[in-house]
């Protein structure tokens, strides 16, 4: 029985995706799980998989064009098999018939920003994705002047945004929308800022032993696995093995409570040309350090080339932001939703501390290294957070003992 190949929706709000290249000809064979197609979304170009065994054909969409999430773009058909003209297969074997686009009906009058044709035209049916739909009211976009994109003639966001710039009477070299990651960006940092509670909780930690078990433990990964050793991986390893005894950082609101997370996924967040992405370590608390080097060393490549995966990207459980590297003595960093925490890191440098305790302490130099942990208020209390870091500053402080 024919399955079928769909533009999936691979990320949160996700309403459309981008048509790179398909890796297989129409035609030719393909097995299950093996790479089918590349598309392009707000965050990367991903490799999507074969969702079956057999043949493709009835490729209905080419290189370079977008198409809504759900739509149908090819098929996995057995020998000899057609594929279907207007039902969708789908791979338990059960039919369904294709569902239409949004389709709404024409207006008859000017009166509104939502009306959808002039009182010169005949009514029309527009096909319109929800965010055009919104964007054009909130621009106060006439869609019966739109003239859509989208692979089925359907208005997208796009469409919205180059007819709202024409009636601005603006010069579209003027006006800088963004790249979809950049774009991405600003649309979940401003949800998270203005959704979630945050709360910060500030240490400064000596990372002398950091520096030291780098120092030791780096050359003997860089022979066995060829990658070198970054305070990041340290950090990742570490922050992992103390989220073991803090369930309630690893968690998540969901409305309806508090959901804790049997995985421990660690996000590292990364520069990339036209904004930042936050790939994922899988299960960091049971990964040795060697491994999440490689694992780091793989994503920042992926990442810097565009070429993250679905699952690079997917089930992060707690993100690491280092700015350490570009200088940064300290910072605050906005939580990536769902996720109940966030640690800013900030540069190693020396700085004259107090070294001892009580009436032994005297004034010394040290590379000192500052830590900001921004909490979800409804996760996490002001206690909770604070344990966390404390036990994380121990742990920076004897790494080799937790990491063994």
């Amino acid at each position: 029985m024919a399955i079928s190949v769909v533009m999936p929706a691979l990320e949160m709000a996700q309403e459309t995706g981008k048509l790179i290249s398909w890796l297989k000809k129409e035609g030719e064979s393909v097995a299950k799980g093996e790479p089918l197609l590349e598309i392009e979304t707000d965050k990367a170009v991903m490799e999507i998989e074969s969702p079956g065994d057999g043949v493709l054909a009835g490729v209905k969409v080419q290189a370079g064009t977008e198409v809504p999430v759900g739509r149908t773009i090819a098929w996995i058909v057995g020998p000899g098999e057609v594929p279907p003209a207007d039902e969708i297969a789908a791979a338990s074997g059960r039919r369904s018939t294709v569902p239409a686009l949004f389709t709404a009906p024409a207006a008859s009058t000017a009166a509104s920003a939502n009306q959808l044709a002039s009182p010169a035209q005949p009514a029309r049916s527009i096909k319109i994705s929800p965010k055009a739909r919104r964007l054009a009211s909130e621009l106060r976009v006439h869609l019966a002047d739109v003239r859509g994109s989208g692979s089925g003639g359907e208005i997208l966001a796009s469409d919205i945004l180059a007819a709202a710039e024409s009636q601005a009477g603006a010069p579209p070299a003027l006006v800088d929308s963004g790249s979809p990651i950049s774009r991405l960006m600003a649309e979940r940092t401003t949800q998270s800022w203005t959704t979630i509670p945050h709360f910060f909780v500030t240490r400064e930690v000596d990372a002398g032993a950091l520096n030291e078990a780098r120092q030791k433990l780096g050359p003997e990964i860089e022979k066995s696995q060829g990658v070198k050793l970054t305070h990041t991986d340290l950090l990742a390893a570490l922050v992992a093995r103390v989220l073991m005894k803090h369930s309630r950082m690893n968690a998540s609101w969901t409305g309806a409570g508090v959901r804790t997370h049997a995985e421990i996924n660690i996000g590292l967040a990364m520069a990339v040309d036209d904004g930042v992405v936050a790939p994922v370590i899988h299960n960091a608390h049971l990964a040795k350090l060697g491994a999440i080097a490689v694992q780091r060393r793989d994503l920042a490549e992926r990442a810097r080339t565009g070429k993250l995966r679905p699952a690079d990207i997917a089930g992060g459980t707690f993100t690491i932001s280092n700015l350490g590297m570009f200088g940064v003595d300290a910072f605050t960093a906005i939580i990536i939703p769902p996720q109940a925490a966030i640690l800013a890191v900030g540069s190693i440098a020396d700085r004259v501390v107090a070294v001892g305790t009580g009436s032994d302490a005297r004034p010394g130099i040290r590379p000192m290294m500052t830590l900001t942990l921004s909490s979800d208020h409804r996760v996490v209390d002001g206690a909770r957070a604070a344990e966390f870091l404390r036990d994380l500053v121990e742990a920076i402080g004897n790494p080799q003992q937790w990491l063994l």
